[in-house]
């Protein structure tokens, strides 16, 4: 059975409130893979051109909706993919996605052509209508840089604030790490290092004993939010004294991660007990 969707068209000098009157039933035409676009989430990392230059692109936690938290069933977000020039995400409860054009020089954004899905939402005080009616109404945008977390703010015509949108930013966890640390247990074991790619959402290394490989994913919906899962191990019998599992339990606890220095990082469980720290290595 074919999805009944709601759309809803933004223009530019239209009206920014969404009426009864501006709805419309239609057959969907989706294409295949929506839904997965709008679900995977991908932090992409900025470079400093980028952030200069104020580019619009990749996964954007949206924090508050006229200067109210956004909540949900699910975390609401955004995905702008600017070779397309759409913007995939959810709304706190509904799919949405919509076209949208910047320009850098005037700082000017706006969105058209939104399509939202239509699930019934169970969670009072969703903002999914607030969401819709923001995207009608910004105008303008700033980009700011707040420690390792990137900021995106829309406002209307008249200057107001309408949206406040986070980007998390791990790029410092790139690169080749040893364990120097689990919990307050020091480690000294050569072979006990992890390479770290935030792009790809990949982690491989070796325990000490044996090789690893898992997945690395970023919850939008909590500031600083990192966790490594489906870690998987060759099976090779490891000596006595062995810290490999403490270090797979330590990587199972990761809730967040803070960078001491360049090449210090320290990763928390959900307590902010730290649990490993890591020092940059150049060794393969």
């Amino acid at each position: 059975m074919a999805t009944t969707l709601l759309v809803l068209s933004i223009g530019v000098s239209g009206c920014s409130l969404f009426t009864k009157n501006q709805v419309n039933k239609i057959d969907p035409v989706m294409p295949d893979d929506r839904e997965n676009i709008a679900v995977v989430k991908d932090p992409k990392v900025y470079t400093p051109e980028e952030i200069k230059t104020g580019v619009v692109k990749g996964d954007w936690a949206i924090e508050t909706v006229y200067g109210k938290k956004a909540v949900g069933e699910k975390a609401p977000f955004l995905k702008f993919v600017p070779s397309e020039h759409r913007v995939y995400g959810n709304n706190g409860c509904n799919i949405v996605n919509a076209t949208y054009l910047y320009n850098p020089k005037d700082s000017t954004i706006s969105f058209d052509n939104v399509v939202s899905t239509m699930m019934m939402c169970q969670m009072e005080g969703l903002t999914d209508y607030e969401i819709n009616t923001a995207l009608g109404a910004t105008k303008f945008y700033t980009w700011n840089v707040n420690g390792h977390d990137y900021y995106l703010n829309f406002f209307d015509e008249a200057g107001r604030e309408v949206m406040q949108l986070m980007h998390q930013n791990f790029e410092f966890l790139n690169g080749t790490w040893a364990v120097r640390k689990i919990n307050q247990t020091n480690i000294d074991d050569p072979d006990m290092k992890m390479v770290i790619d935030i792009d790809e959402g990949k982690l491989h290394g070796n325990t000490g004993c044996n090789i690893m490989n898992g997945e690395i994913s970023v919850d939008m919906e909590q500031a600083n939010s990192i966790s490594f899962s489906n870690i998987i191990t060759t099976r090779m019998a490891c000596p006595e004294g062995s810290q490999e599992t403490a270090l797979l339990v330590a990587l199972e606890e990761v809730t967040a991660a803070r960078p001491v220095s360049v090449n210090e990082v320290v990763l928390y469980d959900s307590r902010h007990k730290p649990v490993l720290t890591l020092v940059r290595t150049t060794d393969k």
